[in-house]
C-alpha cells in the first residue's frame, strides 16, 4: 500500500516535475553561461585598468625622480672631490653625470606654473 492517497499523486507528480524542471533550466543555464563567465574573468585577471596603469606610471616616475636625486647629490660630492684632485671622483662624476643624462629624459617637464 502506498502512503500517498491517490487523489494527491497526480498533484504531486506535477509538483515534481515543476520543481525538477526548474532544477533542469538552472542547471542548464548555468551549462550554458558558464563559458561566458570564465571568459569575462580571464579577460578582467588579464587587462588593466587605467587607474591601476596611471598608479604604475606614477610609482615609475617616483623611482626615477628618486634616482636622479641621489646622483645628483652624489655628483656633486665627486665634484667637489674631483676639484680637490682626486682622479678616482673625477671617474666617477663624469659615471655618474652619464647616468643623469641618461634618467633625465624619462623625467617629464613640469608645468611652468608663470604660465
Amino acid at each position: 500500500m502506498s502512503m500517498i492517497p491517490s487523489r494527491m499523486a497526480p498533484f504531486l507528480l506535477i509538483l515534481a516535475g515543476t520543481a525538477l524542471s526548474g532544477c533542469v533550466a538552472k542547471t542548464a543555464l548555468d551549462v550554458v553561461t558558464a563559458p561566458v563567465k570564465v571568459a569575462g574573468k580571464a579577460v578582467d585577471l588579464a587587462t588593466t585598468s587605467q587607474s591601476e596603469a596611471d598608479e604604475k606610471r606614477g610609482r615609475e616616475l617616483r623611482k626615477r625622480e628618486e634616482r636622479l636625486g641621489k646622483l645628483e647629490r652624489r655628483y656633486a660630492d665627486q665634484i667637489d672631490d674631483c676639484r680637490g684632485g682626486d682622479e678616482d671622483a673625477c671617474e666617477k662624476a663624469r659615471e655618474s653625470y652619464d647616468e643623469m643624462q641618461a634618467i633625465i629624459p624619462t623625467i617629464p617637464a613640469e608645468p611652468d606654473p608663470r604660465t
